[in-house]
């Protein structure tokens, strides 16, 4: 069974920046995709960014130009930097991982809070 453990949400004014961290307790190349979710309430949970194991990237429109995704190999962790944060981008935020062929299986993690002040 993987495990994620998340870490990096918190409180913060609009314009600032948060950097969230999903620890995976497997090699992150034995995934296809690694990505974030946020959900807020009443809305259904959305895709903000995603990284495939041979590097494609994808963003929400929603995102693009503020948020980045990234990954430490040697740390077995998937990054989410958060810049120009706005109210709007409140949130739990959830790790994701997928992985198998040619049924994929996903992995959640537990989720982080994210909320941006105005």
């Amino acid at each position: 069974q993987v495990q994620l453990v998340e870490s990096g949400g918190g409180l913060v004014q609009a314009g600032g920046s948060l950097r969230l961290a999903c620890a995976a307790s497997e090699s992150v190349f034995s995934f296809n995709v690694l990505g974030w979710y946020r959900q807020a309430p009443g809305e259904q949970r959305e895709l903000v960014a995603s990284i495939t194991v041979s590097n494609g990237i994808a963003y929400a429109d929603s995102v693009k130009g503020r948020f980045t995704i990234s990954r430490d190999s040697a740390k077995n962790t998937v990054y989410l930097q958060m810049d120009s944060l706005k109210p709007e981008d409140t949130a739990v935020y959830y790790c994701n991982v997928k992985r198998g062929w040619p049924f994929e299986t996903a992995y959640w993690g537990q989720g982080t809070q994210v909320t941006v002040s105005s």
